[in-house]
């Protein structure tokens, strides 16, 4: 551990972030209100995301595990308010299904697949790249489609 920190953040901004609360303590009392992340950034030369990026640099971390309600009988963490809406268990296992559906088509319906949908190819991409014809890629993609349809069922 350095600096008694167990994230190491570079001396430019924590000084930044210093320098900041400074601004914000003075401007706070001449004119007693907030300034804004305009006035801050302006004040101090620096761009407005600096602004952010620096105050929670300065952040003691917390931990995933960290209650932040109790009712008295069940506590609520922070683990529980963070969602992750794209790595679910049902993705897990549907894309787990999709690569083992994968392994039983034939290479090129299985390199047709990869370029269009994992690499956001266009069909007209594919057949430049494989040196076949648009047409020949749609029917291939529909077949393995089919195919790995047939085989998730």
């Amino acid at each position: 551990m350095r600096d008694n920190n167990s994230i190491r953040v570079s001396r430019s901004t924590r000084d930044l972030a210093y320098k900041i609360i400074q601004f914000k303590e003075k401007y706070n009392k001449e004119n007693s209100k907030e300034p804004t992340v305009e006035q801050i950034a302006k004040e101090l030369e620096v761009k407005p995301e600096d602004i952010a990026f620096s105050l929670d640099a300065i952040q003691d971390p917390l931990s995933l595990q960290e209650p932040v309600y109790n009712d008295g009988t069940e506590n609520i963490y922070i683990m529980d308010q963070v969602s992750d809406q794209k790595n679910t268990d049902e993705s897990w296992t549907e894309n787990l299904a999709i690569m083992q559906a994968m392994k039983k088509l034939n290479n090129k319906e299985r390199e047709i697949i990869m370029r269009r949908f994992f690499d956001g190819r266009t069909q007209m991409e594919v057949a430049s790249e494989l040196g076949i014809s648009q047409a020949q890629v749609s029917r291939l993609e529909k077949s393995a489609i089919s195919h790995i349809k047939r085989l998730y069922e």
